[in-house]
């Protein structure tokens, strides 16, 4: 065995395995001509075949092509888990363009720079009263050219609230933007080698990066997963994978929508996650897969019905976005006799990084072994060209065909984030002697709040729009729902009263997107600092226990952040 953890793989399965490389557009076309009759997605109990779903990304992608969408072209997303997302997706890569993801839950200022940092000048998002509120302010700062609006009413009756469109040349909905001929006189060539997605990710020192995703590198994670073998084949060669997981995350995208299309699957979705729902299309609808991340398991876990649940249908529970609590893992497990187990992946390896076999160690906290294809090393923390030991705790590096080939715009940031060809992950952690790995801590300050990342700083910028605040340092601290949620350590200004933790919530609504606003709130006297003068993180973790007991403190009391 020439890779740690190799002697533990499933039968059959080889580290070095071929791993497949093309274009997402080539996938879905051999989908569509394999499974063409085949149900792909299913939403408020509607279905679209995969002949049908190629169809209408075609369309999408000549309209897109038509208004000077094309190669060289970014694209941005705001939308939810409807069935506008797959299409647009692949329409938008099909026209040779490059897909921007834009998350419904950040807040204005950081989808802001995403726009601006993208150079994308063309939005596609829904009549929402969600979303074309926020999108129409895009629109009024100059950061768009044309919006492009979707009806939701295309997929059916729903209770969502709907939002009026403005009488506004720039913006247009999306059945009159697809109205002409269904293909060009040639589609775009697209290479593997080609951008096909600017997934913003960032750290804790500035605003969001954009990991450049080329399609060789989507499509190689996806047969990263082929290879592993990580979800077997279910009735009739196909599963029912409930979709709860937002699409515009790496995760969903990744493991749901391209890896399912690919195999044939059908895939349930969801625009929100609702235990009620997801207990349905399990025992109703026989779901065979549910990928989820930590908060709903715990939700799950902690139902008073899930003992008294038909759950035999399911034959992979998986979690992933954010470290698994070991105890959540054994309650559902014995529970449910399903054994759930975490893996580990970023943004800049298109999710896959490490994995469980189905019968290998038992090891409580581990995120699992290296996937094919993949090679993890642990290396000094002074020193990220010193690969460590086992058992030697240090950042965990990763090389792979599905590692990103670096961020948008940020030269600088790119070379740091490389050693040669290996990218620093910024966790921090180790590898046993039978080659498992376990994370202990983040080299960075992100937070990472029911899956989705949090940014410390861009929660300071708000809170310091607040008049009683003078300085203020936000940390993760551990939270039972979500695995971490943001607590703001403010010092006010002369003379100001202190706040409720709720009132500080409303303050920041619209500046804040809801999984970054605090969950708690503490004022103290004065604020560690390093010694040249600036506000440490670092220095408050170390004083926590003396500040929590020397200062006022509010906690939001049932919120979920």
């Amino acid at each position: 065995m020439t890779h740690p953890g190799e002697q533990y793989y499933p039968p059959g399965v080889r580290w070095d395995a071929e791993i497949a490389k093309g274009t997402l557009p080539d996938l879905l076309a051999k989908a569509a001509t394999d499974y063409a009759a085949r149900p792909a997605l299913e939403f408020r109990d509607g279905q679209i075949n995969y002949a049908g779903l190629q169809e209408r990304a075609d369309i999408a992608a000549a309209a897109l092509l038509r208004a000077g969408y094309g190669p060289g072209a970014s694209v941005a997303l705001f939308l939810g888990n409807t069935p506008d997302h797959p299409i647009n997706f692949f329409g938008a890569l099909k026209a040779g363009a490059r897909v921007v993801h834009l998350s419904p839950l950040d807040g204005e200022r950081a989808l802001s720079h995403k726009l601006s940092d993208s150079g994308a000048r063309v939005l596609i998002t829904t009549d929402s009263a969600a979303l074309l509120p926020m999108a129409l302010r895009f629109l009024d700062k100059g950061l768009l050219d044309r919006l492009i609006v979707c009806a939701d009413s295309d997929w059916g009756a729903s209770a969502t609230p709907l939002a009026p469109l403005p009488d506004d040349p720039r913006v247009i909905r999306y059945a009159d933007f697809i109205e002409g001929p269904a293909k060009p006189a040639a589609w775009p060539q697209i290479s593997p080698d080609d951008i096909a997605l600017l997934q913003y990710t960032g750290g804790t020192t500035g605003l969001p990066k954009g990991a450049m995703l080329t399609h060789a590198n989507l499509t190689s994670a996806v047969s990263i997963y082929d290879v592993w073998g990580l979800v077997r084949a279910g009735e009739g060669g196909a599963h029912r994978v409930i979709c709860v997981l937002p699409l515009f995350h790496i995760y969903a995208l990744t493991v749901i929508l391209l890896r399912c299309l690919k195999q044939g699957d059908l895939i349930s979705l969801h625009q929100r996650f609702d235990v009620a729902a997801v207990f349905r299309d399990i025992e109703e609808k026989r779901a065979t897969v549910f990928p989820g991340v930590p908060t709903m398991w715990i939700a799950l876990a902690n139902d008073p019905s899930l003992e008294s649940r038909d759950l035999s249908s399911l034959t992979m529970a998986g979690s992933g976005g954010a470290p698994l609590p070991v105890e959540v893992a054994r309650l559902f497990e014995r529970k449910t006799n399903l054994k759930l187990k975490s893996g580990w992946g970023m943004t800049e390896t298109c999710s896959p990084g490490t994995g469980h076999p189905p019968d290998g160690p038992d090891k409580p906290g581990s995120i699992g072994l290296m996937l094919p294809g993949i090679e993890l090393d642990v290396v000094a923390l002074d020193d990220p060209k010193k690969v460590l030991p086992p058992g030697e705790v240090g950042e965990i590096r990763v090389r792979g065909p599905n590692v990103t080939q670096g961020y948008w715009n940020r030269a600088q940031e790119t070379a740091e984030s490389f050693v040669g060809d290996r990218f620093l992950t910024g966790d921090i952690g180790y590898m046993d002697s039978d080659g498992y790995f376990f994370l202990v801590d983040r080299k960075k300050d992100m937070i990472i709040s029911g899956g989705f990342n949090v940014y410390p700083q861009m929660i300071e910028q708000a809170i310091y729009e607040h008049p009683a605040v003078q300085e203020v340092i936000v940390i993760g601290i551990p939270d039972d729902y979500r695995g971490e949620a943001a607590k703001a350590f403010v010092k006010l200004r002369d003379g100001a009263k202190p706040f409720s933790v709720e009132e500080l919530r409303d303050f920041l609504k619209g500046k804040l997107g809801k999984h970054e606003l605090p969950a708690a709130v503490e004022f103290v006297d004065e604020l560690p600092r390093t010694p040249v003068g600036k506000l440490s993180r670092h220095e408050l973790r170390n004083q926590l226990p003396k500040s929590t007991n020397q200062s006022q403190q509010q906690t939001a009391q049932g919120v979920r952040p």
